[in-house]
């Protein structure tokens, strides 16, 4: 497992990212993604083990893609570097496998959109 905590790699892309929090509405960031789950830029990261339906507007989708995900780790603004950004990691949980497949098979298109797709193939393992 890398420092930063994820186990499958990651794609450079930038995706906002839209939830609720008891009655507040936020919008933040996120700048990576896999097919478990993401990174959310902000300084008020949610609870570890808060599970949270969330939804990523993608530039290339007429609807976000609303995706339930739980809280693994969190680092707040007073925890941050310039190297470590506030936020909160988040595993994506499924409701079955065909969730998890179709949830897997668009972050696979976003990348290969974003990073071509000999990059995308690599980051994934695939040959």
């Amino acid at each position: 497992m890398s420092s930063d905590r994820r186990v499958p790699n990651r794609g450079a892309i930038e995706l906002r990212v839209e939830y609720k929090r008891l009655n507040t509405f936020f919008a933040d960031y996120t700048r990576n993604i896999s097919k478990g789950g993401t990174f959310i830029r902000t300084d008020r990261p949610l609870d570890v083990d808060t599970e949270f339906v969330f939804a990523l507007a993608v530039p290339s989708l007429e609807e976000p893609l609303r995706l339930l995900g739980k809280v693994r780790w969190r680092r707040t603004a007073e925890e941050s570097t310039e190297d470590a950004e506030a936020g909160m990691g988040i595993e994506f949980v499924w409701r079955d496998d065909e969730e998890r497949r179709a949830t897997e098979r668009t972050v696979e298109k976003l990348m290969a959109a974003e990073l071509g797709g000999s990059l995308t193939a690599k980051l994934l393992g695939k040959p």
